[in-house]
């Protein structure tokens, strides 16, 4: 193998974009480590397997082998890994605070994921406010909308999408065609071009106003648990929720309270605060309609995020950029 190829370590697997991957061959060794658990790795990675890595494209899924990509992780990888493709729209398994202090730069996907994502999302909306799940919950059991209460037409409600980012932006034009009125909230206002018609309000202000609200930003320090307690009691009685973020966004026991004292009519989640396992509160709520964390689970959507991120290492080995750097490491 030609000694001048980059070498580029695979946390994960290649599902879909096989081509793509086996293409990266000619200007790339790929190394794939034999570990099957974060003491593992980090003792492979001390014995001197990964040296003379320069990047790394690694999966959601990988977590399981790696752990969470923090201090501890990084100190012992090579000091020639320089960049970090990660294949999906959220990062939180990663730490770019210790990425940036061992100058390793990290990309994520940054619009494969919104369409797919916000057709979800309008599925749990409106399922969340028709009362479907209670209704599937019932047929199933051989009754026939026995104790099916009726629900809400989506037409005239005020959606509040708390982070109106790329993925909260195709919500947004999906909920058009519903003629909902849409409020959003995000750390700074957008330009009115990306807006398109959406009114940024305040925190507080979404929270009281909104009949459903919408969870899509980022889970990291500042956004953990933001919806909790204090939160649910700022919002409309019987107010419909959806999660298609991050599950640790909002605050699950809290949640399950707010669900039982009737403040939450119903909710839409697709994902979870600790995912593969679900609160027992929000499995045994008819009210609560439950996904798997299928927001990108299609085959167009997942080819499309691993052709990006390899997209990513590319552009990493060829230009020593990448395509879509983390907001953190911009200008770095």
């Amino acid at each position: 193998m030609s000694s001048n190829k980059k070498k580029i370590l695979l946390l994960g697997e290649i599902e879909h974009a096989h081509s793509e991957w086996s293409s990266l061959g000619d200007i790339a060794e790929i190394i794939v480590p034999t570990a099957c658990d974060r003491a593992e790795f980090i003792q492979e990675s001390k014995s001197g397997a990964f040296d003379g890595v320069f990047g790394a494209y690694r999966t959601f899924l990988s977590e399981a082998i790696t752990g969470r990509i923090d201090e501890e992780l990084v100190s012992t990888l090579p000091k020639s890994l320089k960049f970090l493709c990660h294949n999906g729209a959220g990062y939180d398994q990663i730490d770019p605070e210790a990425c940036t202090r061992h100058d390793i730069r990290v990309s994520n996907i940054q619009t494969a994921v919104d369409d797919a994502t916000a057709d979800v999302n309008i599925f749990l909306i409106i399922g969340a406010l028709r009362n479907f799940n209670q209704g599937m919950v019932q047929l199933r059991e051989g009754n026939w909308l026995e104790g099916v209460p009726m629900g809400h037409d989506p037409e005239g409600k005020t959606l509040g999408i708390l982070g109106l980012g790329g993925i909260g932006r195709a919500l947004k034009k999906r909920t058009d065609a519903f003629d909902m009125k849409v409020i959003y909230h995000n750390r700074t206002r957008l330009s009115p071009v990306l807006e398109n018609g959406a009114e940024y309000v305040s925190f507080d202000d979404l929270l009281s106003r909104s009949d459903v609200i919408s969870l899509n930003l980022p889970l990291n320090s500042a956004t953990r648990h933001i919806i909790s307690t204090k939160e649910f009691s700022k919002m409309k009685d019987g107010v419909v929720i959806v999660n298609t973020a991050r599950g640790a966004v909002m605050d699950e026991d809290a949640l399950v309270q707010a669900l039982a004292s009737g403040k939450v009519r119903s909710c839409g989640l697709d994902v979870f605060e600790d995912e593969p396992k679900v609160h027992p509160g929000l499995l045994s709520n008819p009210r609560v309609m439950l996904i798997p964390h299928m927001g990108t689970h299609c085959h167009e959507t997942r080819t499309a995020m691993e052709c990006w991120t390899i997209d990513n290492l590319r552009s990493a080995i060829t230009t020593g950029k990448l395509k879509s750097p983390i907001p953190e490491q911009a200008g770095m």
